[in-house]
């Protein structure tokens, strides 16, 4: 449908692309419409000898011109009027950048593919009501030493080079690269120098009852600060603002836990350390990537001779694809095997069109050479649907057998196959523009049985393609190619978008009345949870009324679930939708609710920035709350610039607290998944570039600190791989290793990965040691590096090598969570969740809980491995610990909620059936699990209790510190039963939100735990669905239990003392 014969004048984009291409549907323009002109004033690049002012051209620039078409306009006017002839014969338009000025900031025009009308300097202009524009073309500038130096420095902070584009198939990373600019800039420009150097760590939760009671007496209610600064003693936290004194983090910590508040008063940090590096791009046009409205692009009633982009919406064929083959450096070793090629369009998870290649023998390479026609029109792709591509292998049949697979074809049918590679590629890329063309991308292997799969489930979606070219499988394509960019239009105007007349007779119906047999059906859909499958009555239901469901934001994940996305016509009505829609932004946050718009069923931008608007209203200690879960839903965005993308940026860079747990989780994900690395190493870069020196040198001497223990880890393993204890000379050589690192340049002091309110001084030679479990993690102790502090302890810290921690961490933030529910209903269960970050690929740090110790060794400390079977033996190391009878009661009262706690938790997350090393204890009877990441591996057997597990660990010892024994009950067992109960109701009031963060978990995390049992486990154990009377009934049961098999429980422990099967056994014993 597109002319051959060009105008001489501008220059056709993708000249050869011509040999090839699809005849489209055949299109005669009854008139032709006058293009916009635009008049331009180019300031250019040379100057005039005379007057040493720099030369400059008027030009009427057609609106849809693309930005390569206007410079390369410039560039023929110019040469034509023999102007500068050795610089413009010399150079092409490519030497140069287009700037402009927009209230004193200079921009940048940069993206070649846009069409001239759609930037925001148009925009702009017409707003200032100028007739002229004006454009300086300027030389590219080359980056000079010190920004080249600075960028390798970034590079070894973030552990990956970002500037590396050898293993991408676009310019999405330097686009993106380029475009986070304009948000850090906005956050930079409106930062408080004075707030940020300090970061007061407030929390935006009303103070629970049980510690009003001890609030009055320690500080009048009104106390606010003046001019000076207080700082809590020994930590770097301040309390300074306009805020009551309770509302400061660590005053609520100090009640929580009886302790007493020490501050001292000094000078204000200097904000000057907190200085930015200058930066050395200019800002990009705010509307880059952004492509016209329908009309400014459809070729409908235009001259095609003055088209020069196509709207996609104007492609009215079905999309195909063409696979060429596949070639791998090295085949399987099984030779009889049969391949094939599945391609399929997700957007999200919803499949809009799936076909599949014949089979054929397994080869070093395979060549189909064949298109393969999907049942979805050009027109009906959406933006962020993928292509993806898989290649599965069977065991080839000598004879079909009746009704087996549906793929029968010449190669014979795989009855069983397997899925080996996959790829995934961006239908409609990060500019709008359709993919056309030959492609070549190498594959992902699916991880065997024996490896690490954490995180496939998420690896699956990624639209990065493996960077180890030299031994992956490669898969060939090819893709319809036009002699112009096919844009997807950002949207149609005028009032009936919605264009065919059944889809606006469908918006009328849409608004009316919902009947009341259909509201209770409507309602019953609404109240279900988040991984309750629609059937497709219900999803038409609620597309048939969405007028309605607009009007209950709970039920937007349920309609938006129910959008048929590979249908322009509704996905244009869905967008109408929430555009128009303000009932979202006036409605009370629920964070379970936004999440669940933020997980990997929604792909539509627009979706997901309505979510990511609502979490703009969140409190700094809320977002460090969900921050873990918010980074790995970073993963389920199509491209790497998005609305989350920006929060966590915008929040990083306006708390310092919030940016140090994004390095650390970007950091570590950067170094452990390779699926991932260059989306989260763009953002971070773009974080790094913004938080201030200050930050810089704090992370590069954490930075330096890890690499340098690690190495030290690395080495004693290699001395004492075969032996399972530590002799004495391990240990040795290990102080002298640290002793050696302590004089060659450790870092003086360094804030502790996990706690970066605490600063660690120099290491404690002699109280460090080489831990007896299979991976030998070294048990640190390093000095206090704050001079104000007046605590005698060292900080205990466990360097781990060898364990992926990220596990761990996610667990220990859904147990924040949890008692962030539960301080809303004033409940204080005594969680210890403490802390433990992941700072590389398997490494990472654990905080060493003091005073306390595994039941396993209180248990053989007393009589051997029979201690199992003793009950009273906690009871008696416990009163032996307490100094008085009134601090022992103090201890059993803190020992029943917190194993209520821990019951409660660990049900509900499935991970109930513990070890004696896994559960530990403090000296003042606090209760506390340890080590999620290893039971977590075995998960699958811990799932649907079977005859000798039990739904979480409650034995006879633990019994006994409650006072009673067998079926006997007891004050302290009534006051437990009571305290697992309001626990277990106040955790179901949340179901929403624990079910979409345990789902998410599973997907970015867990081993294999995706099936529909997996998932359905939670729901179960939060008794969804039921009244509170048949929930409070439930929970009893599993008490009753846990009391009855208690005993077996015992004999597991006994034997697992007995075999001495150490599972990381005295980890955190001080």
């Amino acid at each position: 449908f597109l002319s051959d014969e060009e105008e001489p004048q501008p220059v056709v984009l993708r000249e050869e692309n011509r040999r090839r291409r699809r005849k489209m549907k055949a299109f005669t323009s009854t008139f032709s419409v006058a293009m916009d002109q635009i008049a331009i004033e180019f300031v250019l690049p040379t100057t005039t000898k005379s007057s040493r002012s720099p030369d400059t051209l008027l030009l009427e620039v057609a609106g849809n011109w693309t930005v390569e078409q206007v410079k390369a306009q410039v560039w023929l006017r110019v040469v034509a009027t023999n102007l500068c002839p050795e610089f413009y014969q010399k150079y092409s338009p490519d030497h140069c950048i287009l700037l402009y000025q927009k209230k004193g900031n200079w921009c940048e025009i940069y993206d070649k593919h846009q069409v001239f009308q759609t930037l925001d300097c148009i925009r702009y202009w017409k707003a200032l009501k100028k007739d002229v524009g004006k454009i300086h073309l300027t030389c590219r500038p080359q980056p000079s030493e010190e920004s080249t130096q600075y960028q390798r420095y970034l590079n070894y902070l973030i552990g990956y080079d970002v500037t590396d584009v050898s293993n991408v198939h676009d310019d999405e990373l330097e686009f993106t690269r380029r475009k986070l600019l304009t948000p850090r800039k906005i956050e930079l420009a409106d930062r408080d120098p004075k707030l940020y150097s300090m970061d007061p760590w407030i929390t935006s939760k009303h103070l629970p009852e049980y510690l009003l009671t001890n609030f009055h007496y320690l500080f009048p209610e009104d106390v606010c600060e003046g001019d000076y600064i207080l700082r809590v003693c020994g930590r770097e936290e301040y309390i300074y603002g306009n805020h009551p004194v309770r509302d400061f983090h660590w005053v609520r910590q100090c009640l929580k836990n009886g302790e007493e508040i020490h501050l001292v008063l000094e000078s204000a940090p200097n904000p000057g350390q907190d200085l930015v590096q200058k930066e050395d791009w200019a800002q990009v046009d705010d509307c880059t990537g952004v492509a016209g409205t329908h009309e400014q692009l459809t070729i409908d009633e235009k001259d095609h001779e003055r088209v020069f982009t196509i709207s996609l919406w104007d492609c009215h064929r079905k999309f195909r694809v063409k696979v060429l083959g596949i070639d791998i450096p090295a085949l399987p070793r099984n030779p009889e095997l049969i391949v094939y090629v599945e391609a399929s369009i997700f957007h999200g998870q919803q499949l809009l069109a799936q076909e599949r290649t014949s089979s054929k023998a397994f080869t070093e390479e395979v060549l189909w050479n064949t298109w393969l026609e999907f049942n979805i029109r050009i027109r009906d792709l959406p933006k962020g649907a993928r292509l993806s591509l898989q290649v599965s292998c069977g065991k080839a049949q000598t004879q079909i057998s009746k009704g087996t697979s549906s793929y029968q074809d010449n190669g014979g049918s795989p009855t069983k196959s397997r899925l080996l590679y996959y790829v995934n590629l961006l239908l409609v890329d990060h500019r709008s523009l359709l993919r056309q063309g030959e492609f070549i991308l190498h594959m992902w292997k699916m991880p065997e049985k024996t490896e690490d799969n954490s995180s496939v489930n998420a690896d699956k979606l990624t639209s990065a393609t493996n960077p180890d070219k030299a031994s992956s499988m490669a898969v060939a394509i090819l893709l319809d190619k036009y002699c112009y960019p096919v844009a997807l239009p950002k949207s149609r105007e005028g009032k009936e978008a919605g264009g065919e007349g059944r889809e606006a007779e469908g918006g009328e119906r849409g608004q009316r009345e919902m009947p009341n047999h259909l509201r209770k059906q409507f309602e019953s859909i609404v109240e279900t949870d988040p991984l309750h499958p629609l059937s497709q009555e219900d999803k038409e239901l609620l597309w048939h009324f969405r007028e309605e469901c607009m009007r209950h934001p709970r039920a937007y994940p349920k309609l938006l679930g129910s959008v048929r996305w590979g249908r322009q016509e509704a996905v244009l009505a869905t967008h109408r939708l929430l555009e128009r829609s303000s009932v979202w932004d006036r409605s009370v946050l629920d964070v379970g609710l936004a999440m669940q718009l933020l997980d990997c069923h929604y792909s539509d931008a627009h979706v997901r920035s309505m979510a990511v608007r609502k979490l703009e209203t969140l409190g700094d200690d809320d977002v460090l709350r969900y921050l873990l879960q918010l980074v790995q839903a970073v993963k389920f965005e199509p491209y790497h610039d998005s609305a989350l993308a920006r929060f966590l940026l915008k929040r990083a860079l306006r708390s310092k607290r919030i940016g140090h747990f994004l390095f650390w989780f970007l950091r570590s994900e950067i170094a452990q998944s390779m699926h991932y690395q260059q989306r989260y190493a763009v953002l971070l870069e773009a974080y790094l570039r913004g938080c201030g020196e200050d930050m810089l040198q704090d992370f590069r001497r954490q930075v330096e600190m890890t690499e340098a223990l690690q190495k030290v880890t690395r080495e004693i393993k290699a001395m004492s791989a075969e032996k399972y204890d530590v002799s004495a000379q391990v240990v040795f050589q290990l102080r002298q290793k640290l002793e050696n690192l302590q004089t060659s340049g450790l870092p003086e002091s360094f804030r502790v990965p996990y706690d970066p309110g605490l600063r660690a001084g120099a290491l404690v030679v002699k109280q460090c040691k080489v831990m007896a479990s299979k991976k030998r993690p070294l048990w640190l102790q390093f000095k206090r590096a704050d001079p104000t502090t007046l605590s005698s302890d060292t900080i205990g810290v466990i360097f781990k090598d060898g364990d992926d921690l990220r596990q761990d961490m996610l667990i220990l933030q859904i147990l924040l969570i949890m008692e962030s529910i539960w301080e809303e209903e004033s409940l204080d269960l005594s969680l210890l969740p403490y802390g433990c970050i992941s700072t590389g690929n398997k490494i990472g740090m654990i905080e060493i809980v003091r005073d306390a110790t595994t039941i396993a060794n209180i248990q053989q400390s007393v009589v051997g491995s029979t201690g199992a079977f003793k009950d009273e033996i906690l009871n008696q190391w416990l009163r032996d610990k307490c100094v008085s009878e009134e601090k022992f009661q103090q201890a059993v009262e803190r020992f029943v909620f917190s194993c209520g706690g821990y019951c409660v938790a660990t049900y509900v997350l499935g991970v109930g059936d513990r070890h004696n090393d896994n559960i530990m204890i403090t000296e003042s009877g606090n209760l506390f699990h340890i080590d999620f990441g290893h039971i977590l591996g075995n998960y699958k057997s811990f799932l649907g209790i079977s005859k000798e597990r039990v739904p979480f660990v409650l034995t006879p010892d633990f019994l006994y510190v409650m006072g009673t024994s067998g079926k006997k009950s007891s004050p302290h067992f009534q006051k437990f039963q009571d305290v697992c109960v309001r626990a277990y109701l106040a955790l179901r009031h949340h179901t929403n939100l624990l079910v979409i963060l345990f789902s998410m978990m599973l997907m970015t995390g867990m081993p294999q735990l995706t099936s529909k049992e997996d998932i359905e486990y939670i729901r179960e154990a939060l008794t969804v669905g039921r009244p509170e009377e048949e929930a409070q009934r439930h929970l009893l049961d599993q008490i009753e239990i846990c009391r009855d098999k208690g005993w077996t429980v015992q004999f597991n422990w006994f034997l697992h003392l007995v075999l001495g099967i150490k599972q990381g056994g005295d980890k955190r014993s001080a």
